[in-house]
């Protein structure tokens, strides 16, 4: 039987080499293990070795949140872009006279689902100088373009129509009152830049008619 030759540690050379473990454990979780996992980094190490480059936020996906756009996603919107170019003329039709009558009022709410990285319309049409209130706000909050806008009723409507835009905005939420310029349609194209596809609730009170493609 051979004796074992194998050092036995006295009680200060244990407590010693559990301390030393233990300080090795803090900076491993205060230095990789919290810049990596939780974005936190209060040595620095996360910074300095590059730690903090492996978090990565599933907050999103956890709580079912769609990404939103930021303010630094947006163009600046020019004047330029409002209306037909100058190369489409004003019709005729657009100094109509005031109708001795207009549309009946009514009021609805519409619902507008737009695509993810698409764009959609949704018009009304109204009589010269009918007016009509709306409002509209998206699920989420979420951001979309729009240009306000309205195509003048021609008889024979050439292949590029003219229009005039009346807004053009970066929103999730707009209301106002509108009374159209000429007869015709009038209504907003909503783009949607997102990840997943924006529902516009839309509120409508006024003298206007639902077009038939959107009943």
């Amino acid at each position: 039987m051979n004796d074992s030759n194998q050092p036995i540690l006295n009680n200060r050379q244990l407590l010693k080499s559990v301390l030393i473990a233990l300080i090795i454990g803090v900076v491993v979780v205060l230095g990789g293990v919290l810049p990596a996992e939780y974005n936190k980094d209060p040595l620095g190490t996360g910074k300095l070795f590059g730690f903090s480059r492996l978090y990565i936020d599933d907050t999103a996906e956890k709580t079912g949140e769609t990404q939103k756009l930021s303010t630094t996603d947006f163009e600046i919107i020019k004047l330029q872009k409002l209306g037909s170019p100058l190369s489409i003329p004003k019709p005729i039709e657009f100094d109509n006279a005031i109708p001795t009558a207009q549309l009946t009022s009514r009021a609805d709410t519409i619902q507008v689902v737009v695509p993810a990285g698409k764009g959609i319309e949704y018009k009304f049409k109204t009589l010269k100088l009918g007016s009509v209130k709306y409002d509209w706000y998206t699920t989420d909050n979420n951001i979309v373009y729009i240009d306000f806008h309205g195509e003048v009723y021609e008889e024979n409507p050439p292949e590029e129509v003219f229009y005039e835009s009346y807004a053009l905005a970066y929103s999730n939420n707009m209301a106002g009152t509108f009374t159209a310029p000429f007869k015709g349609k009038h209504g907003w194209y909503f783009r949607n830049k997102n990840i997943a596809d924006v529902t516009v609730t839309l509120h409508l009170v006024g003298q206007y008619e639902l077009l038939e493609a959107y009943k």
